[in-house]
């Protein structure tokens, strides 16, 4: 059954292309966000004075944070400059679920195809970063710990890498369209009172879902970037 979505008014969109036309409007959303936020700094001292209001700039700044202490928790003072990346990750994937919550929107996080793209991201991201911090050297960690166990491990190694921006796109996928099919039923059986409570239940699941996403990134870029092999 297709539901109708506010995209399919665009012409040429129509209901096969409506992903892309959210996740074109998404972009453009959070760039502005983005534009409005770096507004927001000011210039010379200001910019680097913390708010002391209520603001777009006070929640950036405490999301910035949060993803910094996240990031140091997980990969070590050497993971500060990787807090843009994360951030960003975070940021979009989260505004992307939340698109599904609004009557007549279909999340980009609703197909595989814009999942496993994410996926493929964060593992182009993430091995750039291993050869960018060891070189050539980065695929030693694909022959393991024993020379003689080399051709069996980076065979391993190499499906269990190939395999990650696929799990990646899946599990994302999965969780969302799950989560908004559950929303848009008992919004059609029960429209008053109940589906609020699903509303917060979907909220949550957009936040946890985009936090998973990139604690996993923030994993692999951590194990990439390692000295310890």
């Amino acid at each position: 059954m297709v539901h109708f979505n506010w995209t399919q008014l665009i012409p040429q969109v129509g209901h096969e292309y409506m992903h892309v036309a959210t996740a074109v409007a998404v972009t453009g959303l959070f760039f502005l966000i983005g534009v409005f936020g770096k507004l927001s700094l000011g210039k010379g001292e200001a910019a680097i004075r913390p708010t002391g209001s209520f603001s777009l700039r006070g929640f950036l700044e405490l999301f910035t944070e949060l993803v910094a202490t996240l990031t140091n928790m997980v990969i070590g003072e050497k993971g500060l400059s990787f807090v843009p990346l994360f951030a960003a990750t975070f940021f979009f994937i989260m505004i992307n679920n939340l698109v599904g919550l609004l009557p007549g929107m279909t999340p980009t996080t609703d197909n595989l195809n814009s999942t496993v793209a994410f996926g493929v991201f964060s593992f182009i991201a993430y091995n750039v970063y291993g050869l960018k911090e060891h070189g050539l050297s980065y695929f030693k960690q694909f022959m393991g710990p024993l020379l003689w166990l080399a051709p069996f491990m980076i065979v391993i190694e190499v499906v269990s890498h190939l395999v990650r921006p696929i799990s990646l796109g899946l599990r994302l996928q999965g969780n969302m369209m799950g989560d908004h099919t559950v929303l848009g039923i008992f919004t059609e059986l029960v429209p008053y009172g109940i589906p609020v409570l699903f509303y917060f239940l979907g909220m949550f699941v957009c936040f946890m879902q985009a936090f998973v996403f990139t604690m996993l990134t923030m994993i692999y870029v951590s194990m990439a970037i390692s000295h310890d092999h």
